[in-house]
This record gives structure tokens, sequence and C-alpha cells, in this order.
């Protein structure tokens, strides 16, 4: 059976709750889902207070639904980071917009992580458990 389930058929409140209390499915989860929520939390708390939040609520999800070992400190961070950056070059005033305004978010971005790293943040366990500052370019 085909699984037609996308976080899109969600409205940003019943996303975002859904996320919060760990009932969204996990299977909807996905990259773009992962923008969003940045794209979300950065419109409504502003970058500090983003990166508070998802990285908390990120854990508590991931625990949830059984996929602790997926969570990684490093990619959550720079994550949100970058969405942030393409916010501010941004004219967008929703999601959907928004990526469609900046599709490297979705098809490029692991070469925009690796702008900023010399090494494979991807592949680090010490990447995964701590935040590991960029050794090439800052993030604005």
């Amino acid at each position: 059976m085909e699984n037609n389930l996308n976080h899109n058929q969600l409205t940003d409140s019943n996303f975002i709750e859904q996320f919060k209390n760990g009932s969204l499915n996990p299977q909807i989860f996905n990259h773009e889902a992962h923008l969003r929520l940045a794209w979300l939390y950065i419109d409504k708390f502003g970058i500090k207070q983003a990166e508070k939040h998802i990285q908390k609520q990120l854990q508590n999800f991931v625990e949830i639904v059984g996929g602790k070992d997926k969570y990684h400190k490093t990619l959550t961070i720079v994550a949100i980071r970058i969405v942030n950056h393409f916010i501010r070059k941004s004219e967008s005033d929703n999601f959907n917009d928004f990526i469609d305004e900046f599709p490297q978010l979705k098809s490029e971005f692991k070469e925009l992580v690796n702008t900023h790293y010399s090494f494979n943040i991807f592949s680090s366990d010490k990447a995964r458990t701590e935040f590991l500052k960029p050794d090439l370019l800052n993030f604005e």
C-alpha cells in the first residue's frame, strides 16, 4: 500500500502540537518536515528560542517514537541556523512559498552544511552529542 501521508496535510498548529506531544506520525517527519518545524519556530520565537525549543522537543519526540539514536545535536542546530539564514533573505510569509523560493534546502542540504565544516558532521559521533562549531564558515 502506498504511503500518501504528508506533513503538509496538517495545519501549522496541528503539526506543531502533534510534534510537541509525540503523536506526529514519524513516517511524515522527513527532512522537509524538519525544515518546516525550524521555519515555524523561528517565525514564532526567533532563532535563539527556536534552537532551545526544537532541541528539547526533538529529543522528546525521538524518545517517544523509539528513535533516540537518530538525534544529532550539531545537525539539529545547523539546520535551524541554515533555515534562519534563508528566512532573512526570503520574501515568503508561509513555509510552502519559502521552500519553493529556496529549493536547495531540500535538494542540496548536505552541500549547504558542508560549506561550514571541513569534516563530515553527519558521521561524527561527537557531533551527535555536542554542538561542534563550524570550522570553515560561521553562521551569521
